[in-house]
């Protein structure tokens, strides 16, 4: 280094002080120039010590921001699924009426959520009037038979003596013509009462098919006129999922697809696509799918694809339905054979669910989702170069399944950082430690930003096959 002549500026200011007075002191003029000379080399030398020093003083070394672990993105078998929302529906509701006109309702026997049999014994009405109808019609019926058979008598009569001419044509005619009348009269009697029984036998509202009664109208004392409203069954405890699926996506599903179906409580229950609707809606341009769902709990249920029956034995859905005894004919009276259905983590009808459809699955590169940072709306990952300093590189995710999230606009032999990966910033310097021996982040470290830890989402895979 060349040192500055800048100290000697005093040497120069001394000479031009005592140059007046060395001219007449001679002896004075050595001295004081000795004195100037000795004083700017002396200056000029310490000044030329400072700088060399502070120029071969070592410089600080950096310090790391954080010790973190890395990672590198595997290459991963993820399930291929459309995701769609709809609510839970019975497969068929059953309207059950009223037959008898003008009879009271004497005995309610079933309530909501009772789970009854065919042909089961819902309500009664009182008998007293259909009774004496068909008693009437019943002794009818024998005054006519007995006339009947005087006429069939007087017939035979007759006929057995048209040979002999002791009675005319017309008067064998007319004989003959009472038999036939009276023949019908019985026949016509009969249908009178056979009526009267059938009206004695609506007097009992049975259960048209297996099922869970959904809805209750029926109130003791009332009369109620002919199809008056009793009851709502859901057929055979059968419920489906209609998802609503937008119309580009309505072409990749097919019928006997599996399906994953997200309950508002948090269960889960799988279900096969039973149809799908040949029109879309021209308001919302969607259209429903129809899942068949494991029946509801206490009912067998009755799937119509032979597939779903198979998947109904075999899944723990189906098993948990609990056979029941066959009751077909009804019950004594005064007992009931009515029982609720067991409704805690089944679906129900009327729930609002989401679910997905399975389509396989397809590789991807996933990463581990703490490795994942969303900042401002946008994902990032930190990619560790050779100099232990850190990148931030923008990404795309895709899938989730477990710990782990598809990452897409990165390499498969890129070195990313894995934990405290929310706590740094493009440029920052870092220490790679073993992953098992990876310390938690520091007390006064600042709280990572919500939006960098990505919430866990369970990957929804369907335990089906494709159909």
């Amino acid at each position: 280094m060349t040192p500055s002549f800048a100290p000697f500026a005093p040497f120069a200011l001394i000479t031009r002080l005592v140059m007046p007075i060395t001219t007449t002191l001679p002896r004075l003029k050595h001295a004081l120039l000795f004195i100037a000379v000795s004083a700017g080399i002396a200056w000029s030398s310490s000044l030329f010590s400072t700088e060399s020093r502070a120029a071969d003083a070592p410089k600080p070394v950096a310090k790391p921001a954080l010790t973190v672990t890395t990672t590198q993105p595997s290459l991963s078998a993820l399930p291929v699924t459309l995701a769609a929302n709809g609510s839970v529906t019975a497969w068929q509701e059953a309207l059950i009426g009223t037959e008898a006109t003008g009879l009271r309702l004497t005995e309610v026997r079933a309530n909501v959520g009772d789970v009854v049999r065919k042909g089961q014994v819902l309500a009664r009405f009182s008998p007293a009037a259909p009774q004496a109808d068909v008693a009437q019609a019943r002794a009818n019926l024998l005054e006519a038979q007995a006339t009947a058979a005087e006429a069939v008598a007087n017939a035979d009569r007759a006929r057995s003596l048209q040979t002999t001419g002791a009675l005319s044509a017309s008067q064998i005619n007319q004989y003959v013509t009472l038999e036939k009348t009276a023949l019908a009269r019985v026949d016509a009697l009969k249908s009178t009462l056979g009526s009267q029984q059938l009206r004695l036998g609506f007097a009992q509202v049975l259960a048209p098919d297996d099922g869970v009664i959904s809805a209750r109208s029926a109130t003791v004392g009332a009369v109620l006129g002919n199809g008056a409203e009793l009851f709502r069954m859901i057929r055979q405890g059968r419920l489906e999922w209609r998802a609503e699926v937008t119309s580009s996506e309505l072409g990749r599903i097919t019928v006997g697809m599996p399906a994953r179906i997200t309950l508002p409580g948090g269960q889960t229950t799988t279900g096969t696509v039973r149809m799908v609707a040949p029109t879309v809606d021209a308001q919302t341009r969607t259209g429903l799918v129809y899942v068949d769902l494991p029946p509801m709990r206490g009912t067998t249920g009755a799937p119509v694809q032979a597939a779903t029956k198979q998947r109904l034995a075999t899944s723990p859905a189906g098993a948990a339905g609990l056979a029941l005894p066959d009751r077909r004919r009804s019950a004594p009276s005064g007992g009931s054979e009515s029982h609720k259905v067991g409704s805690v983590g089944a679906a129900l009808p009327g729930m609002f669910a989401k679910g997905e459809f399975d389509f396989g699955s397809s590789n991807a590169l996933t990463v581990p989702q703490q490795a994942v940072v969303v900042r401002d709306g946008f994902s990032y990952i930190f990619e560790l170069g050779a100099d232990q300093r850190v990148a931030q590189r923008k990404v795309q995710v895709g899938r989730r399944v477990g710990e782990r999230i598809e990452v897409m606009g990165v390499t498969p032999s890129a070195t990313l950082v894995a934990s405290g990966a929310g706590f740094l910033n493009d440029g920052d310097l870092v220490k790679v430690v073993p992953a098992s021996g990876a310390p938690a982040a520091p007390a006064g470290a600042p709280a990572a930003n919500s939006a960098s830890k990505p919430a866990l989402v369970q990957a929804n895979t369907a335990s089906a096959a494709i159909k």
